[in-house]
């Protein structure tokens, strides 16, 4: 798994360019034009970095600033502000508000490379990091820690919900048979004694009525 970013901006040629290089630097790029769409992408993808630009049609990049930060579930979601305004005044601003760093347009792409790379190394995300977080909305599953956060939160599981939860995270947007599930977690022999000669119930039943899923 690559680190994600997610940038937001509504110049069009401004965005190819970053997600052109981003990408071709080992990122995963994911794009929005204005800051309500961003706002939602954040929630549902949990980026690693965002790159936010200062300004944005319906709402602008610093009102965006505050909302994240005042959200608990996104408030630690390290942001880059770009900008073409290069007054100090705006930059102590956007600083104050929450932002990790400040890029004022035009800049050099060596020069945004080296900042992402730099906020991404402050927060400890790398590569190796990522590979091994497991990451839905605000649900963190760190498999070397076995530590699970909701957001902020940490949550306690035992070993076998812990396991099961990565299992469902990993097989994302997928019905799990009943059968599956069992040889994974607790393995064919205790499978076998639960159902016996009885074939016919093939699923663990969910509200949806057909297995688990996690969309």
């Amino acid at each position: 798994m690559k680190p994600k970013i997610l940038i937001i901006d509504d110049e069009i040629h401004i965005v190819e360019l970053i997600k052109f290089n981003l990408e071709t630097s080992g990122y995963e790029v994911d794009i929005a034009y204005d800051g309500l769409d961003g706002y939602l992408k954040i929630k549902e993808n949990m980026p690693h970095l965002v790159l936010l630009d200062w300004m944005l049609p319906n709402i602008s990049g610093i009102e965006m600033l505050k909302k994240i930060r005042n959200d608990q579930s996104l408030s630690d979601v390290p942001i880059i502000m770009l900008t073409a305004k290069n007054m100090e005044s705006d930059k102590i601003e956007g600083l104050e508000l929450g932002a990790d760093d400040y890029i004022t347009k035009p800049f050099s792409i060596k020069e945004l490379l080296a900042r992402v790379s730099t906020v991404l190394r402050r927060y400890n995300i790398n590569k190796e990091n990522v590979e091994n977080i497991l990451t839905v909305g605000n649900l963190n599953v760190n498999l070397l820690k076995h530590e699970v956060l909701k957001g902020n939160e940490k949550i306690d599981l035992t070993l076998k919900e812990f396991e099961l939860l990565k299992l469902l995270l990993e097989n994302k947007g997928k019905v799990l048979s009943r059968n599956y599930l069992l040889d994974k977690i607790w393995g064919y022999d205790l499978r076998k004694k639960i159902e016996g000669n009885d074939s016919t119930e093939k699923y663990i039943q969910t509200i949806r009525g057909v297995g688990y899923k996690i969309d």
